[in-house]
């Protein structure tokens, strides 16, 4: 069987506040707002992601570092200070525990974890 037509089509963040959460991602990536309701937002970034924060009832954050989870990481330019100063003044907060001085791990309003560095991927 050939391989069919899959491609991203987004990435779905549970929370317990969709508005508060896609607002957030909107104002630290840029982009449009795609919808709002109480159940669900959405937002396509400036990269062309969407992202969609979902509600869930009695939501529980992830625990940063145990938890297996999948997280975003952000390319900060030339100034990672700089861009978690503006992160951080979005609404993240940063994570107690940081393993790598390249990479600086945040939380979202939501407990989510992401990093940004200044680090790229070169493939």
């Amino acid at each position: 069987m050939s391989r069919p037509h899959l491609d991203v089509a987004g990435i779905s963040i549970d929370c317990p506040e969709p508005v508060e959460l896609a607002r957030f991602y909107l104002a630290l990536l840029g982009g449009e707002l795609l919808w709002e309701n109480t159940s669900s937002s959405g937002i396509r970034t400036q990269s062309g992601l969407n992202i969609v924060a979902q509600k869930v009832a009695n939501y529980i954050p992830p625990t940063w570092p145990s938890a297996s989870i999948v997280h975003f990481d952000l390319a900060a330019g030339v100034s990672l200070d700089e861009s978690v100063a503006y992160a951080i003044e979005c609404g993240a907060t940063e994570a107690a525990e940081q393993p790598d001085p390249r990479w600086r791990v945040l939380l979202d309003p939501a407990g989510h974890p992401f990093c940004i560095t200044t680090e790229v991927y070169d493939g």
